[in-house]
């Protein structure tokens, strides 16, 4: 039995989109379709998602693109959302899945009733129903990350990985490449602790402010790959005053840019979250009434969960770029919008 009616038929947001309204300009059909936007839960990596939604709208002409966010991070009230909507009327959904195997379920039946889905920020599992993962190459982003510590540390040193929520599926993949990326320095560099679940306020004031209180001596770097732990060891770390630990972290958060600047943090992962909602958003218009379809022969990228990924874009932010690297997330999202159509998809 179908759970759903068939259907009938930021940070930088508002440059981006000044930039790309003027670039790419408006939707060549006057669309009907009615396209929700919906993270896991509340978090802050998501908000630029609601500019994109607005901004999305009215460049391509969709008669409504929402960003609906669930009460709590629970893959049931994420599903429950969904099959509300998709009751509602809404004709196209991008998903970032509460649970990577859990939310294939819901996909399947929304594409059995002809509602198409795509996984944005992080991806569902393959075997999937979702027509496409868009998202960072949270493995390569965590990777380039951890070299960049390196780095800043001059080579060597004992570090720990501040990793996100285990039911985040990004999380293994990113503890994978923070192992990778020390132990290609042949001890050189170690991995101290990988202390998880920081991705959530209290957690992360909790565990951070513990373990530096606890082996702040013994630690020559950090790494954070998520957002809230990037935030909330940038401040401590400026209040400790010492800056002889090098850090690294995710997102492009003012306290995160603001410690860059004063000397307190080597850098950060800059991801492309409103590019996520915005080029989504304009992909899964086509596919709910434009006709259009994905090609199989496109130039996916191969991940361990899907075959069929495409990278949203990173960068390093560091002292160098901290005035220019929204300039160059404008030109990610314009490059991937303006070609997307021709590369992945076939229409009409």
């Amino acid at each position: 039995m179908r759970l759903f009616c068939d259907s009938g038929r930021g940070l930088a947001a508002s440059m981006i989109a000044a930039g790309l309204a003027m670039s790419l300009g408006g939707s060549a059909y006057a669309s009907d379709n009615k396209i929700a936007l919906i993270p896991g839960g509340p978090h802050p990596y998501f908000k630029p998602w609601e500019q994109a939604a607005a901004d999305a709208q009215k460049d391509f002409g969709i008669a409504a693109v929402d960003f609906k966010v669930p009460t709590e991070w629970k893959l049931s009230l994420q599903t429950e959302l969904v099959e509300s909507l998709a009751a509602q009327g809404y004709t196209a959904f991008g998903i970032f899945p509460g649970d990577a195997v859990g939310i294939n379920s819901t996909v399947e039946e929304l594409k059995a009733s002809s509602i198409p889905s795509a996984a944005l920020a992080g991806c569902a599992q393959d075997p999937t129903g979702v027509a496409f993962c868009l998202g960072t190459d949270v493995y390569n982003s965590a990777y380039l990350g951890t070299k960049e510590l390196i780095k800043a540390m001059g080579g060597k040193g004992a570090i720990v990985h501040l990793a996100g929520l285990l039911v985040d599926p990004n999380t293994t993949l990113r503890v994978k490449a923070v192992e990778t990326a020390v132990a290609e320095t042949n001890g050189a560099v170690t991995l101290l602790q990988t202390v998880a679940d920081t991705d959530a306020q209290e957690a992360a004031d909790q565990k951070i402010n513990a373990l530096l209180a606890a082996q702040k001596d013994d630690i020559g770097g950090m790494i954070a790959t998520g957002y809230i732990p990037s935030v909330v060891a940038s401040k401590s770390l400026r209040s400790l005053g010492d800056k002889r630990i090098k850090f690294v972290g995710i997102d492009d958060d003012q306290i995160v840019l603001d410690a860059i600047k004063d000397g307190f943090v080597s850098g950060t992962m800059a991801q492309n979250p409103y590019g996520q909602g915005y080029v989504g958003a304009f992909a899964l218009d086509l596919l709910a009434g434009g006709g259009c379809t994905m090609k199989d022969d496109a130039p996916w990228i191969e991940t361990p969960q899907t075959k069929r990924f495409i990278d949203s874009g990173t960068m390093v932010i560091n002292a160098d770029n901290l005035e220019s690297y929204r300039d160059d997330l404008k030109k990610i999202t314009t490059s991937i919008q303006a070609s997307f159509k021709d590369k992945y998809m076939n229409c009409p």
